[in-house]
């Protein structure tokens, strides 16, 4: 099995390689430039960009848990299943050459691919999916079987309740004093509009939660816009400037990371540095639930989507 994630600069020394591999794909920055003249643009970008982001990191350990968590889920999942799994992370290309050249000695006729993206996206597994498709052989490439997304499975909403149930009463909150603020990382309107699936998923995965917390407001936005462009509204920052607004007098908010998996930059700097103070401008008391990181139930549900037996070609998931 594989378990595939973006990655994350695992210091501060790889942040600009780590921006350059994101911003330089273009199923996640789209233009109709050729590849090398996208490329050449966006790594400029991509230096300029690492530098202001550098205090960013530093606040949060000076590099992202992704690549520990995703690690370490695989070698769980490993010994959980009894067979070998193998973890990919995106957008850290110096893990790419061993990755794939221990793929490609798997004599195995039927390889599942699991990835860490709750709701699914061409920007996020299609993006992988492509890059396979470039960097594998055609028998491997056969091989592949992907789980393409879980936005309702019930372990994936149960694991979140869980998380949920669990900030409440560490923070001593009654269900019938919160707000819950979901907040999903945003696209540009454009995808949807092209078919990208992804905006429904997420809405999917919030009434299913939000079902659970019946005395609880909740509300679903999106967060860590980038460029120009419509994305995907309401903005996790425009609600927590206007709380007051939609929060019907409830003394707190949490928010809730619901498309992330694993705590990185875009909940424990974005949400914990951008948006909580804004909340708290607003004389509310605001907190920001946990992810799913590494937690045995979250390893118990991932074992159990891995059986699904709704599964896809890797050209299935590919943008054409």
């Amino acid at each position: 099995m594989i378990v595939v994630n973006f990655g994350g600069p695992r210091d501060l020394e790889e942040i600009r390689s780590f921006l350059t591999e994101l911003l330089s794909d273009q199923d996640v920055v789209r233009t109709r430039w050729p590849r090398w003249m996208h490329r050449w643009l966006f790594s400029r970008v991509a230096k300029k960009r690492a530098v202001k982001i550098r205090v960013d990191y530093e606040k949060i350990g000076g590099g992202s848990p992704i690549y520990r968590d995703t690690e370490e889920i695989a070698a769980k999942l490993a010994a959980r299943l009894s067979i070998p799994v193998l973890p990919f992370h995106r957008y850290l290309t110096s893990t790419h050459e061993a990755f794939f050249r221990e793929l490609e000695t798997w004599d195995r006729e039927v390889i599942r691919v699991v990835p860490l993206f709750p709701q699914f996206s061409f920007a996020t597994t299609g993006s992988i999916a492509r890059l396979f498709s470039e960097k594998l052989s055609k028998k491997r490439l056969r091989s592949l079987r992907w789980v393409s997304s879980y936005p309702v499975d019930a372990g994936f909403i149960g694991c979140y309740a869980r998380q949920i149930r669990e900030c409440l009463n560490r923070e001593g909150l009654a269900e019938g004093e919160v707000a819950l603020l979901f907040s999903c990382h945003g696209l540009p309107r454009s995808f949807i509009d092209e078919g990208d699936v992804y905006a429904s998923e997420c809405e999917g995965s919030f009434e299913a939660i939000k079902a659970l917390f019946p005395g609880a407001i909740s509300c679903l936005a999106y967060q860590s816009k980038f460029g120009r462009g419509e994305w995907l509204t309401p903005s996790t920052e425009e609600m927590c400037q206007s709380v007051l607004a939609w929060n019907q007098r409830r003394k707190a908010v949490v928010v809730v990371p619901l498309s992330f998996t694993s705590d990185h930059i875009e909940t424990l700097f974005e949400i914990e540095e951008l948006y909580l103070p804004l909340l708290r401008a607003n004389g509310i008391l605001a907190y920001r639930c946990p992810a799913l990181n590494r937690e045995t139930d979250w390893i118990d549900a991932l074992a159990t989507i891995s059986s699904s037996e709704m599964l896809c070609s890797t050209v299935d998931l590919i943008r054409k």
